[in-house]
């Protein structure tokens, strides 16, 4: 029989209490984690799905109710902007509101408007289809921030130790629904027409929310929290986490709207296969990212490895996307695939260390060590990829016509190079200034030890 404290031992029952079972460490997940996990991914595959689907099909529908080009890209844009707004409120409120509550809640109304995008070809052409195509995707967006920040408090509470290894494996999820969204949206509108893709992946969405509600366990606290956004923010390591995240988020935005134009212009290659070129990027970041995820937890100290030297690798590999004409290097498709496929793998290195690396220096810096610190960490990283979701599309669209796809690429990848060298400064100073403190500490205690050693000596 197994002593009590025998580590090798079976962990004590934790009941029906979740936070118990958070803080223990068993090799095999307990009951409330793998609820929480289940939960997760069919969030995150839902969610990702629905805002994916729209990619093949809508602006062709769009354009025949009346929106122009512009308008379009604004319906687009509209969904990284409010989310952006919807994270750091939920992010501020999610303690008062209910993590649970947040994350069913964010479930239902996604499902519910998902389903309401596909009956947007009913309503009168024109102003009337436009404002509610604005106000449906708004709505998607603020469902989906309560969903996903929710979402990540509670990983974060229910997994303390092994937080950038959940993530990572969630990333599976999020790249898969990203990934069937596409091709299964393009498949349905084809065969049935433009309402069932929504009403069929809406239905779906609402299908789990009763499953969640059943299976997924309940963190509350109440206390709130006095801490805010600012002072997270104002932690200078954290601002420069949070500088990785915009600009990795924005390196991904920024091929979605010029990728496509540059290899059918580049390459001549059909409509068809361009997609397959995405998918060099997809797959790569959805199997590294699980990897990454288990080695920043093992061996925490990686952490800043992958952050400086996966931006420097970023953009090393924006520059050569075109390449950057002062290379001198031709044009060739192999290349640009290969490239996709190395930025899959060093944004993982890059994104997936960042969260627990927010949490880690919050809590050395005084945040309570509770839901509410988790949530405004949660709520920050939505809200700065979402600036990055935003800023991506929108400047790269803007260079992309100014200075071409070779050009705009490398000043995308300088922005991810500016962060990961910043970073990179930061952690040397950071050691530095260990080291000199522990030199102090060295020449002090070896000071009291010699006076201590006086009196005897006399």
């Amino acid at each position: 029989m197994d002593a009590p404290g025998d580590p090798e031992g079976p962990p004590p029952p934790a009941g029906d209490d979740p936070a118990a079972s958070a803080r223990e460490t068993p090799n095999r997940l307990s009951r409330e984690q793998l609820f929480v996990l289940i939960s997760a991914a069919s969030m995150n595959l839902g969610c990702m799905m629905s805002y994916s689907i729209l990619g093949p099909f809508f602006p062709k529908e769009a354009e025949k109710k009346g929106a122009s080009n512009t308008v379009i890209g604004m319906i687009f844009g509209c969904y990284a902007l409010f989310e952006l707004l919807a994270s750091l409120f939920f992010g501020k409120y999610l303690v008062q509101i209910g993590a649970k509550f947040m994350f069913v809640s964010g479930m239902f109304v996604s499902g519910g408007v998902t389903i309401l995008f596909g009956l947007l070809d009913q309503v009168p052409d024109g102003p009337v289809f436009i404002a509610l195509c604005f106000l449906v995707r708004i709505t998607d967006a603020i469902s989906f921030a309560a969903a996903i920040t929710a979402s990540f408090s509670i990983l974060a509470k229910a997994f303390p130790n092994h937080v950038a290894t959940v993530l990572g494996t969630l990333e599976i999820f999020s790249g898969l629904g990203l990934v069937l969204g596409p091709p299964l949206g393009g498949f349905l509108y084809q065969s049935f027409g433009y309402e069932v893709p929504f009403i069929l992946l809406g239905c779906i969405i609402l299908l789990m929310v009763p499953l969640t509600m059943h299976i997924l366990p309940s963190y509350e606290e109440s206390n709130p929290g006095h801490h805010s956004f600012w002072k997270l923010i104002s932690l200078p390591k954290v601002a420069l986490l949070t500088l990785i995240i915009t600009s990795l988020s924005s390196c991904f935005g920024f091929l979605d709207p010029t990728l496509s134009l540059f290899v059918m212009k580049k390459f001549n290659l059909p409509a068809g296969h361009v997609g397959l070129v995405f998918l060099g990027l997809a797959l790569s970041y959805t199997i590294s990212s699980p990897l990454c995820g288990l080695l920043s937890d093992k061996i925490p100290h990686l952490r800043k490895w992958f952050l400086v030297f996966g931006n420097i690798i970023t953009a090393g590999c924006y520059m050569l996307l075109g390449p950057v004409p002062v290379l001198h290097i031709q044009s060739q498709l192999w290349l640009l695939v290969l490239m996709l496929v190395i930025i899959g793998i060093s944004s993982g290195m890059s994104i997936i260390p960042t969260f627990p690396e927010i949490i880690s220096c919050a809590h050395e810096n005084g945040f309570e060590e509770g839901l509410s610190t988790l949530a405004l960490v949660s709520g920050l990283f939505s809200a700065m990829w979402s600036v990055g979701a935003f800023m991506g599309p929108t400047l790269g669209g803007f260079l992309y016509e100014k200075i071409g796809f070779e050009w705009a690429a490398a000043v995308q990848g300088l922005w991810a190079l500016t962060s990961g060298l910043l970073m990179g400064l930061f952690y040397l100073l950071e050691y530095s200034r260990r080291r000199r403190r522990s030199k102090v500490h060295s020449t002090l205690g070896t000071e009291e030890e010699q006076r201590a050693l006086l009196p005897d000596e006399n």
